[in-house]
């Protein structure tokens, strides 16, 4: 009779109809195949470890005439139901390694020692936001920032205790876990648990012979200051790493530090890559007859920018001066700076001799006039009521800009060639 489910057959390419020694031996030889070739140390494949996984799930179920059985008439789900799967059990590394020999010598002979060693354990590393003004971005600084960590203990050289105390735990043999079995109806079900003799450390120490300093915890906390140089023209998000200055632990590597760059608000600029955008508010005046603005930049300079007359500057007007944005990063050049211009109209008290425009400015436009029989009413305009201000805005839609459009066609302005 088939199986009721071929994919772990399939999986390991053997046939389902094969019984006894001869498909033992078939499906030993296939599942050697198949986790040589997608074992993570050799297979680069980001989708290897996840296949090699699977083999070694399909393998440790096949194997086993009662779970083979299990499958073969009720697939994975029954498996599942009749406490079958293998996941209570070892791992798909600790099968591999248990099934050509143990280790990584095994594995490694079997390449000619060319495989990747895993290397030691590294101590987690720790991660801090640091925020920094648009100032210091664009002139560059270094930072003294202090952090907390841990570092073995110097007394006892992270040991916990005195020379020759501290004992391997008997009861885990070092491991510091210890493996349980538990019956579930017919089945038996083999578990890991955490030693409670040791507490997970794999050593034991008496009190009495606790160190003074750590008291038998092997590390302490120290205060270190590390200087954190912010290169000119950093983006938020880039990264600054200090290889080994984290956490200490007794047989690990020391960890890492990394300090991530968080650019803060501005109150004058605003930064979009290497480019700054201004927002300046200038008289109609000046406007129309020219003038000047001093625009105080983030090194402390002062950038005086001429509008000559003769070339009106209309509300909303960008302009731009090139080369006074941001440094680009690790490079020579500069980005631009641009100017979104709101023009203030005087007020109607400010107002003087206003005939005097018409010699100045160009004739009034010429209006549809109605026709001589037409009946014509006179409206005066008045000022809104402020209460229905908001209200009027949004009939009209006015001021549905998103943020983002504060300076409007920012990502498509340029400055343009002289």
């Amino acid at each position: 009779m088939p199986p009721r489910d071929k994919k772990f057959y399939d999986l390991l390419g053997v046939d389902h109809s094969l019984q006894g020694v001869e498909f033992e031996a078939k499906l030993k030889t296939a599942y050697r195949k198949s986790a040589l070739k997608f074992h993570p140390d050799k297979n680069k494949d980001p989708d290897a470890a996840e296949k090699f996984k699977e083999v070694t799930k399909a393998y440790e179920v096949l194997k086993e005439e009662r779970t083979r059985g299990i499958y073969d008439q009720y697939g994975e789900e029954g498996l599942e139901q009749q406490g079958g799967m293998p996941g209570g059990g070892m791992a798909a590394e600790d099968l591999f390694a248990q099934f050509f020999g143990g280790g990584g010598g095994a594995f490694g002979g079997m390449f000619g020692g060319g495989m990747r060693d895993t290397g030691p354990k590294k101590a987690r590393a720790i991660h801090h936001i640091h925020k920094v003004s648009l100032e210091d971005i664009y002139k560059g600084k270094i930072s003294k920032l202090a952090l907390q960590k841990s570092v073995l203990c110097g007394t006892c050289d992270g040991r916990g205790g005195k020379e020759g105390a501290v004992k391997k735990c008997t009861s885990c043999d070092g491991a510091g876990v210890k493996t349980m079995l538990r019956q579930m109806g017919p089945m038996i079900q083999r578990f890991q648990t955490v030693c409670p003799e040791c507490q997970g450390e794999g050593e034991t120490i008496r009190d009495r012979d606790r160190c003074k300093r750590c008291h038998g915890k092997k590390t302490v906390v120290e205060r270190k200051v590390l200087h954190v140089h912010v290169d000119r023209g950093v983006k938020s998000g880039h990264k600054i790493d200090f290889r080994g200055e984290g956490d200490q632990m007794p047989g690990v590597l020391p960890g890492d530090v990394q300090f991530e760059i968080e650019q803060k608000p501005h109150p004058r600029f605003q930064r979009k890559e290497d480019d700054l955008f201004y927002h300046a508010e200038i008289d109609l005046l000046t406007a129309i007859g020219g003038g000047q603005i001093y625009i105080e930049h983030l090194d402390d300079r002062w950038l005086t920018v001429n509008i000559f007359p003769g070339d009106p500057i209309t509300p909303g007007a960008i302009k731009c001066i090139k080369g006074q944005g941001m440094p680009s990063f690790r490079h020579h050049d500069f980005g631009n700076l641009y100017i979104q211009f709101d023009v203030k109209f005087p007020d109607k008290t400010q107002l003087q001799n206003l005939h005097l425009l018409e010699q100045v400015l160009p004739p009034r436009s010429q209006q549809n006039a109605p026709a001589s029989d037409a009946m014509v009413e006179d409206y005066d305009l008045e000022d809104v009521d402020p209460r229905q201000h908001a209200r009027a805005q949004g009939a009209a839609g006015f001021g549905e800009e998103d943020e983002d459009d504060m300076h409007p066609g920012a990502e498509r302005v340029q400055c343009a060639s002289q």
